[in-house]
């Protein structure tokens, strides 16, 4: 039976496709053009095709009859991912390059410039929203992570549907904004930063020492080099960066873990991995902290702490995942590898469950984070305000994607039962689903802690992320009291950029809405300032 509605389905893709593809003649999203001269896509290996993308601007309409007006280039494309490589709508890698085959850098569709990009194909998540979702959260936190633009896209004048053009993860001053280094930096300064390594299903790097829990063959998991990658890392490197992981993982799993001097907080960054464990719960992710789990670390000079994220990769999170409890609103995330015993090459590693159980300092702040956001970015209104975005900003194209790819009301891997015949449907279950789980959470996450340091005198303390600011900031103020202060940003002539009264809450307050593009480069001040005097002040590179 399964087999007879595989086949069914299949016909209908092929037969619909040149019947879609005349559809398509004006939309308000971006529309983008491949053209591969005869060549098919693989994955692995990129191909040269020509690119072009059609955008009048923000609210103008634009038309397939439309020149290439927002840019025309030679790229280099390969299909990416592993599982979604199966599906019949796949995304790609791009490369942006010169008529030599040379990479070059581009801003497109509002985004910093550069070279690599990806065209994501959200087929399995039929709502098309879980990635832009859980990035979009991410940034609203305070960290970079991948910004989307929604587009409409054409492969050799086949209309291929709704995708989401987003940024790779990747060190760049638009990006990841990390030290550059060269294979010839093996001493000193220049050695310690800036890396990006990962936890994913294609080991590079090196393993963990530590045997994960509850695995079924007590293995250990491995790690990736992503940053600088594989073929372009010196020995040196490579040693420099286990050294550093290995060193936090041996007091993870030591007795002084939690000694506030010569434990974990002197070598991971708290916030990073407690919004990351936020994310992954709120959505979840049937894969978090087990798989595209990343982690950077800068030079020392900068920041010695190691940090998580980005996060990546959330499409068959919030509510899609038909095994290992994926789909519930009760329980952890963090608990897969009791609730689906496997092999440790896939599992949860062991420090996660240090600091989530064990680690007291990381519970409060925990109950600290997750309180604030309640009040503002992950409340159900304010959810529900992103969901509502997207669905109304592909109302009139999603008309001839589900035209292209009718699989409303149809089982593809791995959608949990029961599936909405509409999008509509998609979309109501979605909203339902995550107003359960956040009322779960606020039942189960910490429900009390202090949101600060034991060891910290004042009443106020203050973080600017991300450092070096690249086009927007985010304050996260930590305060002992209810209390009034006064926020002001300086450049390094002492010109005044900002000023804004504050009605600071205990615990942890965030300000988020700090747009920096017309702030100049060089130091920037942040100064805060309460009634009695106590002065805070922070300073960040733009």
């Amino acid at each position: 039976m399964y087999r007879n509605a595989l086949i069914i389905l299949l016909v209908v893709l092929l037969t619909s496709v040149k019947t879609q593809a005349q559809l398509l003649t004006t939309t308000n999203l971006p529309i983008i053009r491949i053209e591969t001269h005869g060549q098919g896509i693989v994955s692995d290996t990129k191909i040269t095709a020509d690119m072009g993308i059609v955008y009048n601007g923000e609210g103008v309409r634009n038309a397939l009859s439309d020149a290439d007006n927002h840019y025309h280039g030679k790229i280099g494309i390969e299909i990416r991912g592993q599982s979604s490589q199966g599906f019949p709508m796949n995304s790609y890698n791009v490369e942006l390059r010169d008529d030599n085959g040379f990479e070059i850098e581009n801003s497109l569709l509002g985004m910093p410039a550069e070279s690599d990009w990806v065209l994501y194909a959200p087929y399995t998540d039929k709502s098309l929203i879980h990635n832009f979702l859980a990035y979009t959260l991410s940034n609203e936190m305070g960290h970079w992570a991948a910004h989307c633009r929604y587009v409409e896209v054409m492969v050799n004048g086949d209309y291929k549907g709704i995708y989401v053009f987003m940024e790779k993860i990747k060190r760049s001053a638009g990006r990841l904004n990390l030290a550059h280094f060269e294979v010839t930096d093996t001493t000193g300064d220049q050695l310690t930063g800036g890396y990006i390594f990962s936890i994913d299903k294609q080991p590079n790097g090196w393993y963990s020492s530590h045997p994960v829990p509850n695995s079924i063959d007590g293995g250990t998991r491995q790690y990736s080099y992503v940053y600088p990658k594989l073929d372009s890392i010196h020995p040196t490197q490579k040693a420099y960066i286990k050294s550093v992981v290995d060193q936090f993982e041996d007091v993870a799993a030591s007795q002084q873990f939690q000694d506030p001097v010569n434990g974990l907080r002197k070598y991971i960054d708290y916030p990073s991995f407690v919004d990351y464990h936020i994310i992954d719960e709120v959505s979840r992710n049937v894969d978090g902290y087990r798989l595209s789990t990343y982690f950077h670390k800068d030079k020392d000079s900068k920041n010695p702490l190691i940090f998580a994220g980005p996060v990546w990769d959330f499409d068959i999170a919030f509510h899609n995942a038909d095994y290992c409890n994926g789909s519930l609103t009760t329980g952890w995330a963090l608990d897969f590898n009791y609730d689906c015993p496997s092999y440790a090459a896939g599992a949860i590693p062991f420090f996660w469950y240090k600091l989530a159980r064990q680690d007291t300092f990381y519970q409060n702040m925990l109950h600290c984070h997750w309180t604030s956001y309640r009040n503002n970015i992950l409340s159900t209104a304010h959810l529900d305000h992103l969901i509502d975005s997207v669905s109304s900003l592909t109302a009139e194209a999603r008309n001839r994607h589900f035209a292209r790819w009718p699989i409303l009301g149809i089982y593809v891997w791995p959608n949990p039962q029961p599936i909405p015949s509409t999008y509509e449907g998609e979309i109501v279950q979605l909203k339902q689903w995550l107003h359960d789980r956040i009322d779960w959470l606020d039942q189960h996450f910490p429900r009390t802690g202090k949101c600060w340091d034991e060891n910290f005198t004042g009443t106020i303390m203050l973080s600017v992320y991300p450092n070096p600011i690249v086009s927007s900031a985010s304050i996260h103020i930590t305060s002992k009291m209810n209390q009034q202060a006064e926020l002001a940003i300086f450049d390094a002539m002492g010109r005044k950029l900002l000023q804004r009264q504050l009605s600071l809450v205990v615990g942890e307050n965030v300000v988020n809405d700090l747009h920096a593009d017309a702030w100049p480069k060089g130091a920037i001040y942040f100064r805060l300032l309460n009634k009695n005097g106590e002065r805070v002040v922070k300073t960040a590179l733009k």
